[in-house]
């Protein structure tokens, strides 16, 4: 067992990786009352495209990932999984991601019987030709319905604005053409590929003691059989530098406009901790430009150009990275016209020395803080160990970042070439 220590934020972690490959993250918060564990598996709606060992790549069916998740809540003998926590004072969920699916539970008791539960209903598929034609209905059913929801429209849409190949631009749950197309036995195929112990991680952090957590999963994993796996070959066409749009707009009835704009990075290559390094300073500089607290947000709120629901984001992977600005607002036209000219401007007076400062002590204030939240942790970590990086490292390059960083960040990313606009308008009348 390996003990990985970080003294600048007073956490221990404890780490194993079984023979079958499965690697194992404790993290004991002594004192905590909840405990909290995530069984992710590194595959999410973007892993269409694959092959294991040398094997010949196979193509499946955009949402596979998705309906796997759902399908894996299926017991055979018709048992609801669900039941079994709530029995058990815990609570479960499960998503799916552009790069990983998740199960969890968050309990305050019987966390053994909880894990064990988590890990075994993880690890006993059950698919017919019966069940799998029945959810195919209820996943349709849930697309159409996000299909009508404005504020998962603008967001898509801008995807599919700046993404010409990327699999990225695809809706997680697919289409209600691409689920028609699965079958069981492609998502055994898939299963049998991507829910391997070698590709997944069991993460449990709270009022846990490590070494009985990792001496109970072992016990478990031994009772069970896996043949080894190939190395996991992952295929995605060349992502053109351009993007695919300028503007894309949509009609559903909505109370107010909705828009977002989207800079794409038009090169990806970094990896691992550089990556994080990345979205590190891109956060700040975003939350420095466009945060509540600047006073260009305040400005826009004071012309009633946006509302509360304004907001930014930066997204990253090995294969694609972007900026997302937007929210509800009267006028997207002027909402865009501001944003250009404010991100011009900034280009060329760079960003305010003391808003820099405060900014940065308030994002290191609010990493600080999450530390005290199992979920956020939980999902943290496991987004980051995905990717190759190590989230408590994210303290050391919010502290290392400098002004000259963000500045140099600001150039390199804000290119009006690389800008993509969705919008969701009422139908004219």
């Amino acid at each position: 067992m390996d003990v990985l220590n970080y003294p600048q934020v007073e956490e221990t972690l404890y780490r194993e990786v079984l023979d079958n490959g499965l690697e194992i993250i404790v993290l004991p918060k002594p004192g905590f009352q909840k405990t909290y564990a995530t069984f992710a598996t590194k595959y999410g709606s973007i892993d269409n495209h694959f092959a294991v060992g040398d094997e010949s790549p196979i193509k499946v069916p955009d949402g596979i990932a998705h309906f796997l998740e759902h399908k894996m809540f299926e017991e055979p003998d018709g048992h609801d999984i669900f039941a079994t926590f709530s029995k058990q004072g815990a609570a479960a969920n499960a998503y799916t991601s552009f790069d990983r699916t998740v199960y969890l539970f968050s309990a305050t008791e019987k966390i053994d019987e909880n894990l064990m539960t988590l890990i075994n209903f993880v690890q006993r598929p059950h698919f017919t030709e019966q069940n799998v034609e029945k959810e195919k209905g209820i996943i349709a059913q849930e697309i159409n319905m996000y299909n009508d929801n404005a504020d998962w429209r603008v967001y898509y849409g801008l995807f599919e604005a700046l993404f010409q190949k990327h699999p990225i631009a695809v809706d997680i749950a697919g289409t209600v053409e691409s689920i028609y197309q699965i079958d069981k036995d492609l998502l055994y195929r898939c299963y049998n590929t991507f829910y391997h112990p070698s590709n997944m991680l069991l993460f449990v952090v709270g009022g846990v003691d490590a070494e009985h957590i990792i001496e109970l999963v072992k016990q478990n994993q031994a009772q069970k059989s896996f043949a080894p796996l190939g190395e996991i070959k992952r295929f995605f066409e060349e992502e053109p530098r351009q993007i695919r749009e300028q503007r894309k707009v949509k009609q559903l009835s909505v109370s107010l406009p909705k828009c977002m704009l989207g800079f794409k990075e038009p090169e990806v290559t970094k990896q691992g901790e550089e990556l994080l390094r990345q979205e590190v300073t891109s956060k700040l500089m975003l939350d420095i430009m466009f945060g509540s607290s600047s006073s260009f947000y305040q400005s826009l709120y004071d012309q009633q150009l946006i509302f509360d629901s304004f907001g930014h984001e930066y997204n990253c992977s090995e294969q694609y990275a972007f900026s997302v600005i937007g929210g509800d607002t009267p006028d997207p036209d002027a909402l865009i016209a501001e944003v250009r000219n404010y991100v011009e401007n900034t280009l060329q007076a760079g960003i305010d020395p003391e808003r820099f400062e405060r900014v940065k002590r308030k994002k290191i204030g609010n990493y600080l803080r999450m530390l005290n939240s199992p979920e956020a942790i939980a999902t943290e970590f496991t987004r980051y160990r995905f990717r190759n990086c190590d989230m408590f490292n994210v303290l050391k390059y919010y502290q290392e970042c400098t002004l000259e960083d963000v500045n140099a960040r600001l150039k390199e990313h804000f290119d009006f070439d690389q800008l993509a606009v969705s919008i969701v308008v009422s139908p004219e009348k």
